[in-house]
């Protein structure tokens, strides 16, 4: 499954279809447009014809983990996925001012 996801991320910015980023989050088509509809996930175009990026991809798979595994609703579990993005900016700004690699 990791190596899908590298691939994934090289294509760049809106990449996957709703069907794929479904299946590599392991959750139902349904899923992902009711989080798009309610502003969990973000795509762009419209519709049936929404296109993710990897950002995206990586974020969908931490809500849907937050949801089965803690029963946490999908905005509680947004907001826990944005909690974990900030760290890792943090992190990744840390290192950078401490001359150290800020790696992935």
């Amino acid at each position: 499954m990791r190596e899908e996801i590298r691939e994934v991320e090289v294509l760049g910015d809106a990449a996957l279809s709703v069907e794929e980023v479904a299946r590599l989050c392991g959750v139902q088509v349904a899923w992902v447009q009711e989080h798009v509809q309610a502003g969990v996930l973000r795509a762009s175009g419209q519709g049936g014809q929404w296109r993710f990026d990897s950002a995206t991809l990586v974020r969908a798979r931490r809500v849907a983990k937050l949801e089965s595994g803690f029963g946490a609703d999908p905005q509680l579990a947004a907001l826990a996925a944005d909690l974990m993005e900030e760290v890792a900016l943090l992190r990744r700004r840390l290192q950078m001012l401490e001359g150290g690699d800020p790696g992935p």
